[in-house]
């Protein structure tokens, strides 16, 4: 598992329509690892808010989430 700093997390903005009935929001994470590779990830934007996780975090990225170090 590599691990990666969250360089930016973008919250989706729906207007004065909100978000769809029965959407989960979800957030645009620009992640960076030791190399400076970025990638860009779409994470639930609870599952951020439950995990901590906030932009300068240092992160493991698994094929299903992110988890804080």
């Amino acid at each position: 598992m590599k691990q990666y700093k969250v360089i930016h997390i973008i919250e989706s903005d729906f207007g004065c329509e909100g978000l769809p009935d029965g959407s989960v929001r979800m957030d645009q994470v620009i992640l960076q690892d030791e190399e400076g590779v970025r990638i860009s990830v779409e994470v639930a934007d609870a599952y951020l808010y439950e995990q901590r996780i906030d932009e300068g975090d240092v992160v493991i990225r698994t094929e299903q989430e992110l988890r804080r170090l």
